[in-house]
C-alpha cells in the first residue's frame, strides 16, 4: 500500500497565497469535479485502510468503480458504521495520525465524543470560504479589519478553527487582525471598545443566538456597534431573513446582502459553503414570495442557502439529504451529514428566477454591476435526524431523558417529552422542553424547575458542545407540564417524536 505523503503546509500556503481569490475560485471551472471525486475515492482505496475494509465487507471491488456512475453506486458513510467501527488511525490518510497536526471534536449522542484530526494544510480550503465573505462581501481586501473570535475556544471545532482560517488570511497579506475573546461577553466588549476604533470595520463570527445577546448586551453598556461598521458571521443555525434584518438594525447595517453572511460547516467536513450577496440577496426575495420558495424547496420554511465549490466540497442528494465527499486527514467518501437540504446548480437557479419573473440583479436588490460568483448552490433545513441545534450545540434526546430518570421525577412523569429550539418574541433562543405527567398526577409548583435543573446538569455532562458554546444564562431550559396524553404534544396512537422544529 503506497504510504500517505503528509501535506506540505509551506508548499500549499505558498499555493494559496500567491493566488488571488478570482484565480481560487476560477480553478473550479477549469477541472471536472465528477473527475475529482472519483480520484479522491481511488485515493482512498489505496490509503485508507479503514475505508478498504468497509468496502470489503459490503463485497464492493473497487476496480469496478471506473466513472461517476459507479461512484454514485458506492455505499454511503455515516458515525455509526463507519466513524465509529474503526479505530481512529485506520481512518486516516495513511493509516496513521502522524499527517495532522490538530484535533476537533464534535459530541455525540451520547456523550461520547468524536474527533476529527485534520491538517493546517487542509484548513485552506476552508479559508477560501472564509475569503470569500470577507472579501466579496466585506470589502476586507481594502479596508482595515478586526475580526473577533466569538465562537467557543477550545477542542470544539468553531472558535479555533475559525481563527486558524482569518490568520490564514492574515498571513495572505489581508489587512486583518484577529482578536479571540471566545464566547466571553466581557471579554468581547473589552476587545471591541479597545481596538475597534483603531479600524475601518469590525466583524464579530459566532453561533446566531449568541451573536444576538452580544449584540444586546453591549448596546445596553453602551457599546457603538454602528460606528464601528460591525459586519456578522454566523454558523451552526438556520435563521430568518426578518432575524437578520433585527441585527442589522443593532449594527447600522444599510447594505444587507453585503453586511452578514452565514457558513455551512460541520466538525467532520469543516465549512461546506457559505453565504455570498447573491445568495442573500435570492432568499431575502424568496422570503417575500413564499410560494416560490415552496416551490424550490418544497416546504414553507426558508432553508438555509448558501454557495460552494464542488471541487473542494462535493454534494450529492440522496432520499433530500445530503452527502458530501471531501479531502481531509479523515477523507469523506459519500459522506451522510444527515442534514435535510439539496442542491442547484448555478444555471438552475437563474432558469428558476427567470421563471418567477425575476430577470435581473437590480430585482433582487444588488448593485446593477455587481459580479455574481457562477457557483451552484446547497440549501439546508438543519439535521434529519432527532438533534436539535441550540446555539450551535446538538442537542440529543438522549441527554434530556437522563435528566427525566432521577427517582423524585420519574415517579411523576412518564419519561415523554418533546424538545424544541424556540425563539422569544424579543428574537432570542430559548431550549423549551414539555413534558408529559402520569395519568392522575397533580405537579407541585416546583417541578418544571425540578426538571429544567435535572436536565441542565446531564446536558452540561453529557454534552461538551452544550456546555461551551451555550452562554451560563441561556443554559437553563424552559419546562412545561402536560396531562397524560396531551393532544398537543402527546396523542395517543401516533409514534411520538422527541423533537420538533420551532415552526411546528
Amino acid at each position: 500500500m503506497p504510504k500517505q505523503t503528509i501535506p506540505n503546509f509551506d508548499a500549499a500556503f505558498a499555493r494559496y497565497g500567491n493566488a488571488s481569490l478570482d484565480q481560487l475560485l476560477d480553478e473550479q471551472h477549469a477541472g471536472d469535479p465528477q473527475a475529482r471525486v472519483l480520484a479522491l475515492f481511488k485515493r482512498c482505496v489505496e490509503q485508507v485502510p479503514a475505508y478498504r475494509d468497509f468496502l470489503a465487507t459490503r463485497k464492493i471491488d473497487p476496480a469496478q468503480i471506473t466513472d461517476f456512475a459507479a461512484f454514485q453506486t458506492l455505499p454511503m458513510m455515516n458515525k455509526a458504521d463507519y466513524m465509529q467501527s474503526y479505530p481512529l488511525p485506520q481512518r486516516c490518510l495513511g493509516g496513521s495520525l502522524l499527517g495532522a497536526d490538530r484535533v476537533a471534536v464534535s459530541s455525540g449522542s451520547t456523550g461520547q465524543a468524536t474527533f476529527w484530526p485534520r491538517s493546517a494544510a487542509y484548513e485552506l480550503d476552508v479559508a477560501v470560504r472564509f475569503e470569500q465573505v470577507f472579501v466579496d462581501s466585506f470589502a476586507a481586501g481594502g479596508r482595515s479589519t478586526l475580526a473577533v473570535v466569538c465562537f467557543a475556544l477550545g477542542n470544539w471545532v468553531g472558535g479555533l478553527f475559525t481563527t486558524s482560517c482569518c490568520w490564514h488570511l492574515a498571513r495572505k497579506g489581508y489587512p486583518l487582525m484577529v482578536a479571540t475573546p471566545g464566547n466571553n461577553k466581557a471579554e468581547i466588549f473589552r476587545v471591541v471598545r479597545e481596538l475597534a476604533p483603531h479600524f475601518e470595520q469590525t466583524v464579530l463570527l459566532g453561533y446566531p443566538p449568541f451573536v444576538k445577546d452580544v449584540l444586546d448586551a453591549g448596546a445596553a453598556e453602551g457599546v457603538a456597534w454602528a460606528e464601528y461598521r460591525t459586519k456578522l458571521v454566523f454558523a451552526g443555525e438556520v435563521f430568518s431573513e426578518e432575524w437578520r434584518a433585527l441585527l442589522g438594525r443593532h449594527t447600522g447595517s444599510v447594505q444587507p446582502c453585503f453586511d452578514s453572511a452565514s457558513l455551512y460547516g460541520t466538525a467532520d467536513g469543516g465549512v461546506l459553503g457559505n453565504e455570498t450577496p447573491l445568495s442573500i440577496a435570492i432568499r431575502r426575495w424568496l422570503a417575500k414570495h413564499p410560494r416560490a420558495a415552496r416551490e424550490l424547496f418544497g416546504e414553507s420554511r426558508l432553508p438555509t442557502l448558501v454557495q460552494y465549490d464542488p471541487r473542494s466540497r462535493f454534494f450529492e442528494v440522496r432520499d433530500n439529504t445530503l452527502v458530501v465527499s471531501g479531502e481531509n486527514s479523515v477523507p469523506l467518501v459519500r459522506y451522510h451529514i444527515a442534514d435535510k437540504g439539496g442542491v442547484l446548480n448555478y444555471a438552475e437557479m437563474w432558469d428558476f428566477l427567470q421563471q418567477q419573473g425575476v430577470d435581473s440583479l437590480a430585482e433582487l436588490g444588488l448593485p446593477a454591476d455587481f459580479a455574481p460568483r457562477r457557483l451552484p448552490f446547497v440549501f439546508v433545513f438543519g439535521r434529519a435526524d432527532f438533534t436539535v441545534s441550540y446555539y450551535g450545540a446538538n442537542i440529543y434526546p438522549e441527554n434530556v431523558a437522563v435528566g427525566l430518570e432521577r427517582d423524585d421525577i420519574a415517579r411523576r412523569v412518564t419519561g415523554k417529552f418533546v424538545l424544541q429550539a424556540r425563539e422569544t418574541a424579543l428574537g432570542d433562543k430559548e431550549l423549551h422542553i414539555a413534558v408529559e405527567l402520569l395519568p392522575a398526577v397533580t405537579p407541585d409548583p416546583g417541578l418544571p424547575e425540578t426538571i429544567a435543573l435535572a436536565v441542565k446538569t446531564q446536558l452540561l455532562r453529557l454534552n461538551s458542545e452544550f456546555a461551551h458554546y451555550t452562554p451560563v444564562e441561556r443554559q437553563l431550559p424552559r419546562v412545561s407540564l402536560h396531562a397524560f396524553a396531551d393532544p398537543e404534544y402527546f396523542p395517543v396512537g401516533v409514534k411520538h417524536r422527541y423533537t420538533r422544529k420551532a415552526e411546528e
